[in-house]
């Protein structure tokens, strides 16, 4: 759900920067606070994680659409919604930045769109109070495919109101929300089914981990911490590195959704803005499109998705030691 240039006007891009930003330094604030050090390395392998899952569409049957994991729900679970958020904006900064994965100009508005609501709404709203009197599995399984649902919904009917805001002519207000929202539905509930496996795993595994856990989620786990880490950290290497390579060639859910109303999956805009945030995006993508540049070869694929997890497990630790994240606190007398 990656929105291209093309969507947002220059007006619009800016107001859902200046949003964004206002929860990332909110959200900078309350993780400063944090005393628990295990979440600076759960920041980079589960933004590897998701990063990675990101490449992987998954066909939506009978439709001609794919949809891929957005990821906000899955991290505010684990991480919290302050540090889950920070993450999801490193993993859409490398994959806009390194890989030309949706606009730059439009980046505050995907922030929004795929992390705000996930991380925020998802977690708490939905997560929070589902497991304020005891977690269980099922009740993972069903936070998890309530909270993708909503939010993927949310998000979904932003892009249709940012889209609406920009003045994109091409697209009518309800004929595109009459578009988005069903076939969004369906991939909420495939991201709902994917993101509670992975919580269920953690569950067994460290259930000390989840957002929220009490003392009554402090039962044994059947691995130790860092060997649940190398487990993710491996997982995130085989998606990104091998299943990238199958991942379906559909048009993903907002692509097909123009393509519905326009016949062409993409718009183009003119205008110095647009250029301008289009010269700077050829010039740090080295891999665009998640492929080396002129060639079609699987390599490519393999390679970008293994260096892209590097690149953001590398950004989530620098942050964390940057802004001075997770520090022990020292005892005072």
């Amino acid at each position: 759900m990656h929105m291209a240039d093309a969507l947002v006007a220059p007006a619009v891009a800016g107001t859902m920067y200046v949003c964004s930003a206002a929860a990332a330094a909110y959200s900078v604030k309350k993780v400063r606070l944090d005393t628990d050090t295990k979440k600076v390395p759960l920041m980079g392998v589960m933004g590897a994680f998701v990063f990675a899952t990101q490449m992987i569409n998954f066909t939506i049957p009978g439709t001609g659409s794919s949809g891929h994991l957005c990821g906000g729900m899955l991290l505010s679970a684990l991480l919290g919604p302050y540090a889950g958020f920070l993450t999801m904006i490193g993993v859409l900064l490398i994959q806009c930045l390194l890989f030309a994965d949706g606009g730059l100009l439009a980046l505050g508005c995907n922030i929004w769109n795929m992390a705000f609501y996930g991380c925020f709404i998802g977690a708490l709203l939905i997560w929070k109070p589902m497991m304020k009197k005891g977690m269980s599995r099922a009740k993972i399984i069903a936070a998890s495919i309530l909270g993708c649902v909503l939010t993927l919904q949310l998000g979904a009917f932003s892009v249709t109101l940012e889209t609406m805001a920009s003045g994109v002519t091409e697209l009518p207000f309800t004929t595109f929300v009459a578009t988005m929202q069903p076939i969004h539905l369906a991939i909420g509930f495939v991201e709902g089914l994917i993101t509670a496996a992975v919580l269920v795993f953690v569950y067994e595994a460290r259930p000390e981990l989840l957002f929220g856990a009490s003392g009554a989620e402090q039962k044994e786990g059947r691995f130790s911490f860092k060997k649940t880490l190398a487990i993710l950290a491996v997982a995130a290497a085989l998606i990104g590195g091998l299943l990238s390579l199958v991942a379906s060639s559909f048009p993903d859910g907002l692509e097909w959704s123009i393509e519905r109303i326009t016949g062409s999956p993409e718009l183009e805009a003119t205008g110095g803005v647009y250029q301008a945030a289009g010269s700077v995006q050829e010039f740090t993508s080295l891999l665009p499109d998640y492929a080396f540049k002129g060639s079609e070869s699987a390599l490519g694929t393999t390679f970008s998705g293994i260096i892209g997890c590097l690149v953001v497990v590398a950004l989530c630790v620098a942050a964390c030691y940057v802004f001075k994240f997770f520090r022990r606190r020292k005892d005072t007398v």
